[in-house]
């Protein structure tokens, strides 16, 4: 039939023209000529097929398949012999020689510490929830019942916003403690409550080995009916023993803070000396009415751990500033 010998004819040209191809760019454009699909002489032999007798469409049909599949092949076959034998040429690569080992990052002693208290207090059955570090003083004081004539007030002792003041009506401030989070969390929730929020608090304090105007808390608060100041010690002794060994030692300071009755500061005992690690207590009944909690209804503990203490003891560091140089010989031992 003249279709078939159409067909054998637009073979023998594809592989004449795959054959003479010495480029990737010249069997592009072998495969354009022979295969493309507007303008394609693949295009012109299909056509012929409509031109078939119905009893002749069939053998026609299956020739055209299996002459565009071995152009297709040959033209495949081609290209790869063309692509390495380019690189061959072009590459000086030598996979014999030693190759040169990727500089990896790592991360910062502060994130896996805080990574670390987020893996132990999920396993105590916490929560960890998230909040502004910017805060107004509702949040920051008001519901924490801390008095306005309160020293913690004291614009001396906050990082108080004075622009940020103009646009949201009333003071703002960079938020002073995590226990902020404990507040927008139960104006939120009903009781049980069981959280703990992780993050970066700011006070102007003198820098020195042991302070910073910038560091992190730890700030725990559990609501639920009947809970006591022992679950509160018994807590605070597994996490620290489950961080640093169980070595570790935990006392109760009597103390005093607005927002807890009983307070107390607690403190670490590891490597033979005492350290002070934060603040805890039981959580205020005006508090809980601030929140919209019956404080005859429910009790709870708070507390607040400084995440750097922790860090400087887990890793042997002696002074806070070395996290913040962005030293990177030191920041490698890690």
């Amino acid at each position: 039939m003249d279709i078939l010998q159409a067909f054998s004819d637009y073979l023998d040209a594809a592989k004449t023209a795959i054959a003479s191809a010495s480029t990737l760019e010249e069997i592009e454009q072998v495969r354009i000529e022979y295969l493309g699909q507007k303008k394609g002489k693949a295009r012109e032999l299909q056509s012929l097929i409509g031109k078939a007798s119905k009893e002749e469409k069939p053998v026609v049909g299956k020739r055209f398949n299996e002459v565009r599949t071995e152009v297709t092949a040959l033209l495949e076959t081609r290209r790869d012999a063309l692509g390495s034998g380019a690189t061959e040429v072009e590459s000086d690569f030598d996979p014999t020689l030693p190759g040169i080992a990727p500089r990896l990052g790592n991360a910062h002693p502060i994130t896996k510490t805080i990574t670390h208290f987020r893996e132990l207090m999920g396993r105590f059955g916490f929560q960890v929830v998230e909040g502004p570090e910017i805060e107004d003083e509702r949040h920051n004081f008001d519901a924490l019942n801390i008095p306005e004539d309160h020293p913690a007030r004291d614009p001396l002792d906050n990082f108080y916003i004075a622009t940020a003041q103009k646009t949201a009506g009333g003071p703002i401030l960079l938020r002073s403690q995590t226990s902020t989070v404990q507040i927008r969390t139960m104006e939120q929730v009903k009781p049980p409550v069981r959280i703990v929020s992780l993050g970066r608090v700011y006070r102007p304090d003198t820098f020195d080995a042991t302070h910073s105007c910038m560091f992190h808390q730890m700030e725990g608060l559990m609501v639920d009916k009947h809970v006591t100041m022992a679950q509160l010690k018994t807590l605070l002794s597994l996490f620290a023993r489950s961080f640093l060994g169980p070595d570790v030692e935990i006392r109760f300071r009597p103390s005093f803070f607005p927002f807890t009755e009983p307070s107390v500061e607690v403190d670490m005992k590891w490597g033979g000396t005492w350290l002070e690690i934060g603040g805890a207590g039981m959580v205020d009944p005006n508090v809980f009415r601030a929140v919209g909690y019956d404080p005859e209804e429910v009790s709870g503990f708070a507390f607040g751990l400084g995440i750097e203490r922790f860090c400087m003891k887990h890793f042997e560091v002696d002074d806070i500033r070395r996290f913040y140089e962005n030293d990177v010989r030191f920041l490698q031992q890690f």
